[in-house]
């Protein structure tokens, strides 16, 4: 371990030496943090509450429900050809999404990423192919994977601002992977200037870009329409804390030249639901809540306080801006929105995927608003416009040649257990 990075060495001893009364303490702590199942909570410390299956198994983790989303066809996938696929996450609204993949995948949560816990997980569910999605890479863990032999995957790589303030560590952690797929061809560069093997890294697309079409309720989306009728809409989607006063402050301009606009409002985390509603409330907008009534009603704003709506939400709006934008959080996938054929509104900070959202941009199915105070006046120009019909169009044709990347991202994953 000489040549390993302190801080690498530094988490592995500590990891291991971390008192049994302080790790269960930290597994409680990150578990009621995301109002997780109290019944589920030995998982953090990797007892598994569900038995191992027979046959081979893959093991997924994908941090939250984007992660999940994007390889929730893949995991179908696997479970077709005859592998039994565990998905773990971190959070409890990844475990959600993780429940609608079906095919008899498990969900699990992640275990913390001390010695006692990763190797309780991996005692148990003795995974035959373990595969880390976009960069959520936990040092134990795949210290541990890699002296039990499991071939190692990192699916999806995206930008990374780690790699480059850190890329002897990266370099490190990335030590025993087998393959790495890359979302695009600057993302497979950056790995390669690690030191990683080219020949092990692979661009098939992005997996967000392939996957599937959200889900929706009919009978829901008919229902929505009938109570939106005739009136302009618009939706702000993936909202932190920060975006929502820009949103408020649009849709009272736009509202000015639009009479009777409405808003579909959905906060990224849902608990922030009571303080949006607070914002909604000082500036005077009615609002009703998802968890109070099956649609906007009459309503100015349509509060989305539940996860899993998106796919009401993107065929619903006409015209979606995407939070996250303007701030640290670097931007959401703009897959989804485009695939139903959303125009799409977004901030200039957009280094979780830059790629993604200069194909829409170049495409015209997206636009890049440079300031939040900006937002107002795009979209009053926008909305009923010709230009709007247009960008809805080309969403639609920017999405038509981007459904390869999963048949391409299964067909390196079984040429890595070929040479294994």
């Amino acid at each position: 371990m000489s040549g390993t990075p302190w801080p690498l060495r530094l988490w592995l001893g500590g990891s291991a030496a971390l008192p049994r009364p302080v790790e269960d303490r930290i597994a409680r702590r990150v578990h009621d943090g995301q109002r997780a199942a109290p019944d589920r909570l030995a998982e953090r410390l990797g007892r598994a509450t569900r038995p191992r299956p027979e046959g081979r198994l893959c093991w997924i983790n994908a941090a939250s429900v984007g992660e999940v989303a994007s390889i929730a066809d893949l995991a179908r996938d696997l479970a077709e050809a005859g592998w039994r696929v565990l998905v773990t996450t971190t959070t409890s609204t990844g475990a959600a999404r993780a429940a609608r993949i079906e095919a008899g995948v498990i969900h699990q949560y992640l275990p913390l990423d001390t010695a006692r816990a990763a190797r309780r997980f991996l005692d148990h569910w003795r995974p035959d192919l373990a595969c880390m999605v976009e960069g959520d890479l936990w040092p134990r863990l795949l210290a541990e994977a890699r002296e039990r032999g499991v071939p190692l995957a990192l699916l999806n790589a995206r930008p990374s601002r780690s790699r480059a303030r850190a890329p002897r560590l990266t370099a490190a952690l990335m030590q025993g992977f087998g393959l790495v797929t890359a979302q695009d061809e600057d993302v497979a560069a950056e790995i390669a200037a690690l030191g990683f093997a080219r020949d092990r890294i692979t661009v098939p697309g992005d997996l967000k870009a392939a996957a599937a079409p959200l889900p929706v309720d009919a009978e829901r989306l008919a229902a929505a329409r009938q109570a939106i009728a005739d009136a302009p809409l618009w939706a702000a989607v993936s909202t932190h804390a920060g975006d929502e006063e820009a949103v408020i402050a649009a849709h009272l301009q736009a509202r000015a030249r639009h009479p009777g606009l409405r808003l579909v409002l959905a906060p990224r985390h849902p608990e922030r639901a009571d303080a949006v509603a607070a914002l909604l409330e000082q500036a005077g907008l009615s609002h009703a809540r998802h968890t109070e009534t099956a649609g906007p009603g009459s309503q100015e704003v349509w509060l989305v306080d539940a996860i899993g709506e998106t796919g009401l939400i993107f065929r619903l709006a006409p015209l979606v801006f995407l939070g996250g934008s303007f701030g640290p959080q670097g931007g959401h996938n703009p897959w989804e929105a485009a695939r139903l054929g959303a125009a799409l509104l977004h901030g200039p900070r957009l280094h979780n995927a830059p790629a993604a959202y200069a194909a829409l941009d170049r495409s015209g199915a997206a636009r890049c608003v440079e300031r939040p105070e900006a937002i107002g006046a795009v979209l009053a120009d926008l909305l009923g416009s010709n230009e709007l019909a247009a960008m809805r169009t080309a969403a639609g044709r920017v999405m038509a040649d981007r459904g390869a990347a999963r048949l391409r991202t299964l067909s390196a994953l079984r040429r890595l257990c070929d040479e294994e």
